[in-house]
């Protein structure tokens, strides 16, 4: 998964919040007659891209588009450091924390309502597979105080900018589980990892628990999304070309609209949420293109 794009009202704001609580720098931006593009990351690699929207009404909680975006964190004393952060930052929304058997994730709202996943994954060979073969995810409660308590380190907090940081997987909200399955699936080419898990679904590529997932929690039934600020594209890199051409051949076959620009194809999901699939090293300045 690549650096997700947010549409925000606040530049500013929303720039300073993302830096303050989860330990970004600002890597590149530019500015157009439409508004200013920033993109922040960890270290020169771009985790989020902030496009200022002037004028467009507030995300809806109960809309299709953005649950929220994980970021995943290599070490415990890392994810601690970022969670403490992200509380100590008086704009954030604290909004639970659970052990889900693969990974262990902590989750605020940002300023302009953005859900945001802070998390580490078990080893591999700790997943466990249900019934019906699939990768068990569970939720149970996860003592915030406790994990930091454990884990968090005054060197680590000190540098947690310097610790490293991906883009884990994004959380979607759609209207119905089995037309989210025929694009992200059947047409992007995720394989689904969880689907027997109440009112989401779960894919990825390689075996992972999940590098996409969609829900439909608050957002049975939405329709396509109308402008608003929130969730701008989804961005996922693929090894090669041959890659790109395989995905261009199942979107034609379901007659999907795309976009091919030799290095990346666009295409827009049925809520209308926009979905790049890219070759690898897009930089910041890649990004701000886009």
């Amino acid at each position: 998964m690549d650096a997700v794009t947010l549409r925000v009202g606040d530049l500013e704001n929303m720039s300073s919040y993302y830096e303050s609580a989860l330990a970004l720098v600002p890597i590149e931006e530019r500015a157009n007659r439409e508004g200013v593009q920033r993109v922040l990351g960890r270290g020169d690699v771009p985790l989020i891209r902030l496009v200022e929207t002037k004028g467009l009404p507030e995300v809806n909680l109960r809309s299709a588009g953005l649950f929220h975006t994980a970021f995943l964190f290599d070490t415990h004393a890392s994810l601690a450091a970022t969670v403490y952060s992200a509380a100590s930052d008086q704009r954030s929304r604290f909004a639970g924390s659970s052990d889900h058997s693969v990974s262990e994730a902590f989750y605020f709202q940002d300023p302009e309502n953005n859900g945001i996943e802070l998390y580490i994954d078990r080893p591999r060979d700790q997943w466990h597979r249900n019934a019906a073969h699939e990768i068990d995810m569970t939720t149970t409660y996860l003592d915030p105080n406790a994990y930091l308590r454990t884990h968090l380190d005054e060197n680590v907090l000190a540098n947690a900018a310097k610790q490293v940081g991906v883009i884990g997987h994004v959380h979607l909200q759609v209207g119905d589980l089995a037309t989210a399955r025929d694009f992200y699936v059947d047409a992007l080419g995720f394989e689904a990892t969880l689907a027997s898990y109440s009112g989401a679904l779960f894919a990825s590529a390689g075996g992972y628990h999940h590098h996409v997932a969609m829900n439909v929690w608050n957002s049975a039934g939405a329709a396509p999304r109308a402008a608003t600020l929130g969730l701008g594209d989804v961005a996922v890199t693929v090894p090669a070309r041959e890659d790109l051409d395989a995905l261009v051949a199942r979107l034609r076959a379901k007659n999907i609209q795309f976009e091919d620009s030799g290095n990346a194809v666009v295409a827009r999901d049925p809520w209308n949420t926009q979905v790049t699939v890219a070759l690898p090293a897009a930089s910041a300045e890649d990004l701000l293109a886009r």
